[in-house]
């Protein structure tokens, strides 16, 4: 009897927290409020959500988890392969008149430019056919990370609001990340520039944006140019695994917190037995690196310089670090013949 009543009170806690949770056009409405309430113009926020719809995928994805499980070795091949490096290539020589100068002016290499759009977005070619106030207003009325998706939305009305886009033609992924570069709307009116001074930040439709904002988010966030990345290592037998950075760390600032901790000179890690793929010394250049295992202690082994650091600011993923590394080697090696 007292299961059968906690099961009766239970259903109707669910129900009336069902009933009390309101529509999508209802939330919509307070969102518009809220907006108004930021200064916008009322017809100007009414054009905005004139046509934002439900997507019912947006919320799946979101709360979809991965089913299998990768290793860098099944995962590189299938993220960088060859075809992507060809292309990486060609696009490279391509552009390069355009990227060589954006590279100078922000100190960052343009093969690493050129490797995170094409891990992106494929070059431009897969950036997602979401409406980005549509996916964002859904994902905050879902309401599993509403402050989150509240601030990019936001942010993407004030994108809309200075010019840079139209509402119609402002795509994306589920998320709301958006154009060449897949920049959530937050990171867009932090890093992105005009980088043919058109007056617009068109990071949809426009390469010279596309390249120069880029470049500043790595600028902004700490790139120094005359370093790579990392390099993969092998390690001596019996090498004493305490000195990595722990796989889980819980979030970017313990990871940063961790890095520090364990970073040391390439001569210190020279003198512990570590060396490159081939058998060779590490290179006698005066920075600290940490070490990362992607995987377990049996998978690929990195020394991680500062520049690591910087990429995992853009995505806080090994694999994606990793897979950005790899594809910026092989821009680069061998040399890409710019003439002819």
């Amino acid at each position: 009897m007292i299961k059968r009543c906690i099961a009766v009170l239970c259903a109707c806690f669910a129900f009336n927290a069902q009933a009390e949770k309101p529509t999508f056009e209802q939330y919509v409405a307070t969102l518009k409020q809220e907006v108004v309430a930021k200064g916008y113009d009322q017809q100007f926020v009414d054009d905005v959500f004139a046509n934002v719809k439900y997507y019912k995928r947006a919320v799946s994805a979101d709360r979809k988890q991965p089913e299998t499980v990768e290793t860098l070795d099944t995962y590189l091949p299938k993220r960088v392969p060859q075809w992507k490096v060809d292309k990486a290539r060609d696009k490279y020589k391509e552009h390069y008149e355009l990227l060589q100068p954006i590279g100078e002016k922000y100190g960052v290499q343009p093969r690493f430019i050129v490797a995170l759009w094409g891990l992106e977005t494929n070059f431009g070619k897969i950036m997602g056919n979401f409406n980005v106030i549509s996916a964002l207003s859904t994902l905050a009325y879902d309401g599993r990370r509403e402050a989150f998706f509240k601030r990019e939305l936001f942010a993407a009305v004030q994108i809309i609001e200075e010019g840079h886009i139209s509402v119609d033609q402002m795509k994306g992924s589920w998320a709301g990340a958006m154009g060449q570069n897949q920049f959530m709307p937050s990171s867009f009116l932090t890093f992105a520039v005009d980088g043919d001074g058109d007056g617009k930040k068109d990071i949809w439709n426009n390469h010279a944006d596309v390249f120069a904002s880029a470049a500043n988010y790595l600028k902004r966030v700490g790139w120094d140019a005359n370093y790579t990345w990392g390099r993969q290592v092998k390690l001596p037998d019996g090498f004493d695994l305490s000195y990595s950075i722990p796989k889980n760390t819980g979030g970017r600032a313990n990871w940063l917190k961790a890095f520090k901790q364990k970073e040391k000179t390439l001569a210190q890690w020279q003198a512990l037995g570590i060396r490159r793929m081939d058998g060779r010394d590490l290179p006698d250049v005066d920075i600290k690196a940490a070490l990362v295992f992607p995987d377990d202690h049996n998978g690929r082994v990195y020394l991680a310089y500062d520049n690591y650091k910087h990429l995992m600011h853009w995505n806080l993923s090994y694999y994606f670090v990793s897979s950005v590394g790899y594809l910026s080697d092989r821009i680069k090696y061998p040399k890409v013949e710019l003439n002819g």
